[in-house]
């Protein structure tokens, strides 16, 4: 009976685990950028450091976590087509083409992602779901908002 319980209780661990993991990715903006949507092409010239600028001049740094977390694997695959050691190798040379202001800032947390967003103008972020605020624009990805079908950044 005691192994019927550990197994059931293992069980339940590797469904909560999977559920975790299934979470969307949403893209956030800073309330001053004025984004509405942007294609899968747009974000992905975003995350990869090569749109310096908004339309309304503001440069435009992206805050994401840590391309070897578990929480980037949905992102490496569906924006970057990445490995996440080609990634941080991206991240730097994007930033060190771009001295005065970083393109890709790497946060520990999606609660220091969802603040470095809110408070930095042309900030926009990659952050589960369920960690934004009201501090922040959620961002349309192909003309679809997370948890909506077909969403391109759905977690499976």
């Amino acid at each position: 009976m005691k192994a019927g319980r550990t197994a059931g209780l293992l069980l339940l661990a590797v469904n909560w685990t999977t559920l975790a993991a299934a979470r969307d990715i949403a893209f956030i903006s800073n309330k001053t950028n004025h984004v509405d949507g942007v294609s899968l092409p747009e974000l992905a010239k975003v995350c990869k450091g090569q749109t310096n600028r908004w339309q309304d001049g503001k440069p435009v740094t992206l805050v994401i976590r840590d391309p070897a977390s578990a929480e980037m694997k949905l992102v490496l695959q569906k924006i970057y087509e990445m490995s996440k050691e080609e990634v941080t190798g991206l991240i730097a040379t994007a930033n060190h083409n771009r001295q005065n202001h970083p393109a890709i800032l790497v946060v520990d947390s999606d609660e220091a992602l969802v603040k470095k967003v809110e408070s930095e103008p042309g900030a926009v972020g990659l952050v589960d779901v369920y960690a934004i605020t009201g501090g922040v624009t959620v961002i349309r990805v192909g003309s679809k908002l997370p948890l909506e079908p077909g969403y391109i950044l759905h977690g499976n």
